[in-house]
């Protein structure tokens, strides 16, 4: 028991009834250590805290143990202003300016209600940045669904493409890049991950924190609502009072143009220095914000729930603290400065009340009407939730699925037969043109976006002056993850860390999102265990620390897990954007070379899943080693101005890597491939890459690849209005194995996804 103050009030509000900490999602250890730390019976308030607090989303409880390796094996580097445990990493990329990004989950809540789900999880995430100190910039999304084809996935896909863009567009943000795929395992269960940018000087960077007894806490956004009421942890309220109120939605409803407001609103206040601590109401609202912002500062707060603006008077206590109304931000404020903090947020039309003050009791004290409904010592809702080193097995089908190889696999040999393949790959849901979806974002909105989708990464300008900029990519392959979940996270951060490079930047910090099933399983969590250990192992040997990010358990249907799926994020700098390379290829003679070693390497590969709907093997090799070596060569050839291409090999290989460079450019190629046709076109091998060299400067990047160690071969030049390949014959013999028309690659690569999505 932690010593507070008097109980016998508080405990007589509370008479011995059954409490329903079960449907609050807390089991029974669970919940008689908050009856231990109180000493006491907790009230229905005090439970609503620790249900949502305590929840796998908030607290981390299962996955806590395993993601201590970001922090233990984290690279030593002055340029991380800002780690894990604040709302999203700082790093410094120079001139005195800083980035703030982070990627989380909205995945269940898109699956209930596509349009809304998909779109408070994109509001959700800029108040994360917000919440920094900084301006966001640029949003990111990586989504999958089931398959295209079915019935589900027509109803959520339009749904959360229409809410990530409708929202992002409406605040005035570009979205610059991500991923979509399909796949059955993520029928009924699609992953809708979001990512936002921002950036700030130094000097501005915002904490969550409550320091200073007396300080004011004031709510300020949107009203509180029944919407989204145990959202992230907890599906209905109903359990409170059965009597008087129905089960309110489990999907938050955003209001874009509220958050506009508010991101104006946040700036001016932190230019006029008048907050001391902020924090986001996201999952848990009231409950976290409160709780996390007492822990982290003096450790005492007092609320009185009275003054909390609300949309409906009926909602009871448990429900104001545990509602996920969008659009709400916490600030502390010294005294002498709330009057000005309501006068801006009065003429940005931003309502807020002072709702609390900050004690150094060391208590968090809670009244409504009158009487004391809350009183805990916060750090223990906020930081000392119950932690579970869960059971860890490998899946039982693991070896089997290991030991299928793609290699029993009937291969395309001839020339038609190779044809034929390149056009499957090329419309396939996976890797066609994405258009459909990024049409209905704005990209280029502020000016700032340099790159952005379908390019390998997202550029953004960050000072006009110096020319200074960013890249952002965010990858993940839930099939290489279900071969090896060791490799597949390595492979992930491989791709987001190579599609960096190729912009010509230099990559510098991670974020993730780690999707998984049901920690509950020992088959997840030992997936989920080897992929943390995987990632962490790969960011301290790149030198690239993770900032911080966000896990989504329980992502299954029944009892089938999805594939563990971890998203990358990767943030790389340009020194200067102008210098940027794109993947077009556009310059008719250029010399097209590939870099980097292609090995025999189908395992979990997208021509296996297309053509067989297979998944077995391994997954390709990971070799940090030559990823580094690869991205050094792209960074220099970058600036020194030896490319005037450069494309990733990844999905699909070399075959659709040349598909992408010919259509973004116009441009065709003829190549001639090195070794079996078939393994040089479809091979997923890693730290490989397309260039297209500047006419005279072949020999300066020979040289460049020969000092980095990076294998270069001369394949082809640029040119013409089709694809033109020349490889030896299944006899041996040299001659064109196939040629596909510029207008025939197009027709095949843009018009499945509107197929399926209208």
């Amino acid at each position: 028991m932690y010593p507070g103050t008097d109980t016998v009030a508080i405990a007589a509000a509370s008479p011995e009834r059954p409490q329903p900490f079960a449907e609050l999602g807390m089991n029974e250890d669970e919940y008689q250590r908050v009856r231990n730390i109180l000493g006491r019976r907790p009230t229905s308030a005090e439970l609503a805290i620790y249900s949502v607090m305590w929840s796998e989303h908030c607290s981390y409880k299962s996955s806590k143990v395993h993601l201590r390796q970001f922090g233990d094996k984290a690279p030593k580097t002055d340029k991380l202003l800002v780690g894990m445990g604040e709302n999203a990493g700082v790093v410094d990329i120079g001139h005195g300016w800083a980035v703030t990004f982070k990627v989380e989950s909205h995945n269940h809540p898109s699956y209930v209600e596509p349009h809304q789900g998909a779109a408070t999880g994109v509001g959700g995430i800029v108040r994360d940045i917000i919440s920094m100190g900084a301006r966001p910039v640029a949003v990111m999304d990586s989504l999958r669904f089931g398959p295209a084809d079915a019935p589900d996935t027509q109803r959520v896909l339009p749904g959360v493409v229409a809410g990530v863009g409708g929202y992002g567009n409406s605040l005035g943000l570009p979205n610059i890049g991500g991923e979509t795929a399909f796949d059955a395992c993520y029928a009924q269960n699609p992953l809708v991950n979001a990512l936002c940018v921002g950036v700030m000087k130094h000097g501005d960077i915002k904490r969550a924190v409550a320091p200073g007894p007396g300080n004011r806490v004031i709510l300020f956004g949107a009203p509180t609502g029944p919407d989204g009421i145990g959202g992230a942890s907890v599906l209905a309220s109903a359990t409170f009072d059965e009597e008087s109120h129905q089960k309110r939605p489990s999907v938050q409803v955003g209001d874009p143009f509220m958050e506009k407001l508010l991101i104006e609103c946040c700036l001016e206040l932190f230019g006029e220095d008048l907050v001391v601590g902020i924090q986001d109401l996201g999952a848990a609202g009231v409950s976290c914000a409160t709780t996390e912002l007492a822990a982290a500062g003096t450790g005492g707060m007092h609320v009185d729930l009275d003054t909390v603006p609300l949309r409906d008077a009926t909602l009871l206590p448990e429900e104001i603290l545990m509602s996920e109304s969008q659009e709400r931000m916490m600030a502390v404020v010294e005294p002498g400065k709330v009057d000005r903090f309501l006068e801006i947020c009065a003429r940005w039309e931003i309502p807020a009340t002072v709702i609390g003050t900050v004690t150094d009791t060391r208590r968090l004290v809670m009244t409504w009407r009158g009487e004391t409904i809350v009183d805990i010592p916060p750090v223990t809702a906020a930081d000392e939730g119950p932690v579970y080193n869960r059971p860890l097995a490998p899946p039982h089908d693991l070896g089997a699925l290991q030991s299928d190889t793609p290699g029993r696999l009937t291969r395309p040999s001839t020339g038609d037969e190779l044809r034929r393949t390149v056009l499957w790959l090329a419309g396939s849901p996976n890797l066609a043109s994405k258009t459909w979806v990024t049409s209905q974002y704005d990209r280029y909105v502020l000016g700032n976006t340099v790159m952005a989708m379908p390019e390998n990464a997202g550029v953004v300008r960050v000072d006009d002056e110096s020319g200074l900029g960013i890249a952002l990519s965010l990858d993940g392959n839930g099939r290489y993850t279900r071969l090896d979940p060791y490799a597949g996270a390595q492979l992930a951060l491989s791709e987001s860390y190579r599609n960096v490079a190729a912009t010509g930047a230099r990559p510098m910090a991670v974020t993730n999102c780690l999707n998984f099933g049901s920690p509950e399983d020992p088959g997840v969590m030992w997936q989920f265990a080897r992929a943390v250990e995987g990632l962490a192992d790969a960011c301290q040997y790149l030198g690239i620390p993770v900032t911080g990010g966000n896990v989504s358990f329980y992502n299954q249907t029944g009892e089938t897990p999805i594939n563990p799926t971890p998203v990358i994020g990767v943030l790389g700098v340009h020194d200067d954007v102008r210098r940027r390379v794109n993947m077009s290829l556009t310059t008719d003679g250029a010399t097209i070379a590939l870099l980097g070693e292609t090995r025999e390497e189908f395992g979990g590969s997208e021509w296996a899943h297309v053509v067989y709907g297979h998944l077995g093997g391994l997954p390709p090799l990971v070799d940090l080693k030559a990823e580094a070596a690869l991205a050094s060569v792209l960074v220099n050839a970058a600036r020194d101005g030896l490319v005037t291409a450069v494309h990733d090999l990844s999905d699909g290989g070399l075959s659709q890597t040349l598909v992408e460079s010919c259509l973004r450019g116009g441009l065709g190629a003829r190549i001639t491939l090195p070794g079996d046709p078939f393994v040089t076109l479809f091979s997923e091998s890693v730290a490989r890459a397309m260039v297209a060299v500047m006419p005279g400067a072949e020999a300066r990047l020979a040289a460049l690849c020969e000092s980095a160690g990076v294998p270069v071969t001369q394949i082809g030049v640029a040119g013409g209005d089709a694809l033109n390949v020349t490889g030896r014959t299944p006899e041996g013999d040299q001659q064109e194995l196939f040629s596909i028309p510029l207008h025939e690659l197009r027709e095949s690569h843009e018009r499945t996804l509107p197929t399926y999505a209208d």
